[in-house]
């Protein structure tokens, strides 16, 4: 990608009309054209691209094309791998210039200030060094093949409920050592190209109205040189948005905010010369993305299959052990090792449908999916039996897949369960109510340890969990995270 300080585009022949219009979309994903300035395509992808060709929106509702799911932050960050993440940015950069996508919404990187936070799938680390090393090892990544990133959700975005309303109360030093030090190293860093500016409000100032963050402290202390874009539908008073130093407003609204502009500056109550600004910044922006378009750029098989491979490199390199005891002297873990030669019995339902993305705005619409279950009958020379145990509408304790779990465990040598999160359990959008795993799959693992002395347990999870029953009943547990569509 080109850098900073390429030339200026010329402003000087457009109308005020037209500059105000530089400051909001064209339509859900892309920004306005003008006399020298290109559109610009935006799409949410912090794990892999989201690129909608029908209906957008910003929930993840609508569908999206094939793209490769790469793990989600919360478990690239249990790889404590710049370089690895800086491989995933890149790919996912190549899809990006393939699909004709100028910027990626990513990364996420606030703290996970609650274990209960609804979206803590999306962000690194609840720690600000990690969030802000592997952040800009992100942005690097994606940034390096001409792809613009865009770091989120400044600020202080540390909640899902009420979140258009909520006032992120903090005092000045933690605000600062904590909550603001991932967003400045990746800034300084990285210089990612746009930053997006969150719903919240900070210490009771909207984030959108406040020159203090989106100005005196991103732009003047920290250097950022880039474009501060709106979180989807973030705006409220674009006048107030635009002295405060936001550039671009996202979706478009009816025109509605551009008129408030124009209007503004016309009755004296907003100075021209940031209207100018702003759309210098989109301007700006825009010819960037497009010099360092790849025109040959293309997502072929080649493509799709190494992809896929990273993929897994990613989720195998994330994946953690969090137990491991002994059963007759050997460890239950590798179990190639552990004296079993005979048959092993999966059960869960996340083995044979697995849970490997958050839900959302960030749901990728994978290229391929590995179930643990086939890769497990593929792997394991003797019988493999499966049992779903449990359901994952929230219905409850199933009596019949109870019984056939149990059933099987009886009867192998080794239990494998997998348990976890639905989708319908964390995602964007609202928080958590607590952190316990629900009450079936602990009714079906304590039934499996009474008839199975060798049980292994792999959790897939974006949050926070309890473990205690967990570890009362296992013998090893696994730590999988959510690891993209080659977790199995």
């Amino acid at each position: 990608m080109s850098d900073s300080s390429t030339t200026p585009t010329d402003l000087t022949t457009l109308t005020l009309d037209e500059r105000a219009g530089l400051g909001s979309g064209a339509d859900f994903w892309t920004t306005k054209e003008a006399p020298g300035v290109p559109s610009v395509t935006m799409t949410d992808g912090p794990h892999g691209l989201r690129k909608q060709e029908g209906a957008g929106d910003h929930l993840g509702i609508s569908g999206s094309v094939p793209a490769t799911c790469f793990p989600p932050a919360a478990c690239l960050g249990q790889s404590w791998d710049p370089d690895l993440v800086t491989r995933v940015g890149a790919a996912i950069a190549d899809e990006a210039q393939a699909a004709d996508v100028q910027v990626v919404l990513g990364p996420g990187i606030n703290l996970k200030r609650s274990p209960l936070g609804g979206r803590n799938f999306e962000y690194y680390s609840e720690d600000p060094h990690l969030s802000g090393v592997l952040g800009s090892a992100w942005v690097n990544g994606l940034q390096s093949r001409g792809v613009g990133a865009s770091l989120k959700h400044f600020a202080l975005n540390n909640q899902e409920a009420d979140r258009m309303r909520s006032s992120s109360d903090v005092d000045e030093r933690p605000l600062h050592e904590l909550y603001l030090r991932g967003f400045r190293r990746v800034v300084e860093d990285a210089a990612p190209v746009t930053v997006m500016c969150s719903y919240n409000a900070v210490n009771g100032v909207p984030v959108r109205h406040s020159r203090e963050l989106l100005t005196d402290l991103l732009r003047t202390e920290w250097g950022f040189t880039g474009a501060v874009v709106s979180d989807w539908g973030a705006v409220g008073g674009r006048v107030d948005a635009v002295k405060a130093g936001l550039d671009l407003q996202m979706p478009y609204d009816g025109g509605a905010g551009d008129a408030e502009v124009v209007a503004a500056v016309n009755n004296g109550d907003l100075g021209e010369d940031a209207v100018t600004t702003a759309a210098q910044r989109v301007a700006d922006l825009a010819n960037r993305l497009h010099s360092s378009r790849e025109t040959a750029a293309s997502f072929d098989d080649a493509a799709v299959d190494a992809h896929h491979d990273l993929a897994r490199e990613a989720a195998a390199s994330s994946v953690v052990l969090l137990s491991n005891e002994e059963v007759d002297g050997r460890h239950l873990l590798p179990i190639a090792e552990s004296g079993v030669t005979g048959s092993v019995a999966v059960i869960g339902a996340f083995a044979d449908v697995p849970r490997y993305q958050g839900g959302g705005s960030s749901h990728v619409n994978p290229t391929r999916l590995t179930s643990p279950l086939e890769a497990i009958r593929e792997t394991w020379a003797a019988p493999v039996t499966y049992a779903a145990g449990f359901t994952t509408d929230g219905s409850g304790v199933n009596p019949a897949l109870l019984a056939e779990a149990v059933e099987d465990a009886a009867n192998a040598d080794v239990a494998l369960v997998f348990l976890g999160l639905a989708a319908e359990q964390e995602s964007e959008g609202f928080d958590r109510t607590d952190l316990a795993l629900p009450a079936e799959q602990i009714n079906l693992l304590r039934a499996v340890r009474a008839v199975q002395e060798r049980v292994v347990v792999v959790l897939a999870h974006g949050g926070v969990l309890d473990l205690r029953q967990v570890r009362k009943y296992a013998g090893a547990v696994v730590d999988a995270n959510l690891t993209g569509q080659a977790g199995g």
